[in-house]
C-alpha cells in the first residue's frame, strides 16, 4: 500500500490518494475544490493536482471517502465520482448532522436520510476497494459523523486527531463533544499500536517547520500539545471547551456546510442559471 498527500495551503487541508502499487485500485479521502467566497468563484486547482497523479499511474478510484462533513472547505467528491465512477462514502451519522443544518440554513427540500451518498459507513464496517481493505472507525466528538479509515499500519483521522505540537479537533460545532472525542482517541486510536502511522485532516504548522501529514500512535500519546495518554477526561474536557470559545468560526463555514451535507453536489441552479449559497445572519 502507497500514500501520496497533497496539501491544500489555502484551507490547510490534506488530501490522500491511497493506492496498491500492484493492482492500481485506489482510494481517495477528503479532496477539496476550491473556492473563494469574495467573489463566489469555485475551481478545480487541488482536484486536478489529485486527477493528474492518478492518472499518471493509471490507478483504478474505486471510492472517494470523507471523514466528515467539513467545515472549512468543499468536498470535491463529485467532481472525482463523475471523472472515475467512484462511490463517495462517509458515517451512517451523517443523518444527524443533515437534521442540524437543514435547519439552519433553511434547506427545506434537503432528504436527511444520507442518500446523497453512495455508501453510509457503520462502525468497524470493512469496505473492499478492490485489493484495499479499509475498516471503517467511528470517532466521533468534532462531529458525530467524524470517521477514521484503517488499512494495514495506517490510520486516516481527519479532523480527530492532528500532529502532535496541534493537538486536536475543535467540539463546538452543534452536536459536537469533547467527552466523545476524548473516548475516540483514548479508546480507538491510542488503542493501536505505537507504530501504528496516523495520516491526519489538516496541519497547521508552526512558524519554522513546513507542513507535514503523519504521526505515529505512540507519539501522539507521549507528546500531543492537547491530549496525550495520561491525561484525565475531565482535564481535557475543561481545556478543550475553554479553548473552543475563544475559536473564530472557519472562514469557508457556512458555504463548506451546506455543499458537504449534501454529498459534494452544489446547490441547483435556480431559473436565471446561477447557483446560490445562504448565510445565516446574527446580530441585529
Amino acid at each position: 500500500m502507497q500514500i501520496e498527500p497533497f496539501f491544500d495551503e489555502r484551507t490547510f487541508t490534506l488530501t490522500y490518494v491511497v493506492f496498491d502499487e500492484a493492482t492500481r485500485d485506489a482510494v481517495i479521502i477528503d479532496p477539496v475544490l476550491d473556492y473563494e467566497p469574495s467573489g463566489g468563484k469555485l475551481w478545480t486547482e487541488s482536484l486536478e493536482k489529485v486527477a493528474a497523479f492518478v492518472d499518471g499511474k493509471a490507478l483504478t478510484v474505486h471510492f472517494v471517502l470523507e471523514t466528515h462533513a467539513h467545515a472549512d472547505h468543499l468536498s470535491g467528491s463529485q467532481w472525482l465520482k463523475k471523472r472515475y465512477g467512484s462511490k463517495v462514502g462517509i458515517s451512517r451519522r451523517i443523518t444527524e448532522v443533515q437534521g442540524v443544518f437543514k435547519d439552519v440554513f433553511a434547506l427545506h427540500e434537503l432528504p436527511t436520510d444520507g442518500r446523497q451518498f453512495d455508501v453510509l459507513l457503520d462502525d468497524g464496517q470493512v469496505l473492499q476497494a478492490g485489493s484495499l481493505s479499509l475498516k471503517a472507525l467511528a470517532t466521533p466528538g468534532h462531529t458525530p459523523a467524524c470517521m477514521s479509515f484503517e488499512l494495514g499500519d495506517a490510520v486516516f483521522t481527519g479532523d480527530v486527531l492532528f500532529l502532535d505540537d496541534v493537538g486536536v479537533g475543535r467540539c463546538d460545532f452543534p452536536k459536537g463533544d469533547a467527552a466523545a472525542l476524548y473516548d475516540s482517541v483514548t479508546t480507538k486510536l491510542f488503542s493501536l499500536p505505537d507504530e501504528t502511522r496516523l495520516f491526519v485532516g489538516h496541519d497547521y504548522p508552526p512558524a519554522g517547520r513546513s507542513w507535514r501529514a503523519m504521526t505515529t500512535v505512540g507519539s501522539a500519546k507521549r507528546s500531543n500539545a492537547q491530549l496525550t495518554a495520561v491525561m484525565a477526561k475531565a482535564t481535557f474536557v475543561d481545556r478543550r471547551t475553554a479553548r473552543d470559545r475563544t475559536l473564530a468560526p472557519p472562514r469557508l463555514l457556512f458555504p463548506s456546510v451546506q455543499v458537504n451535507i449534501n454529498g459534494g453536489h452544489l446547490p441547483a441552479a435556480q431559473a436565471n442559471g446561477r447557483r446560490y449559497l445562504v448565510t445565516p445572519l446574527t446580530g441585529l
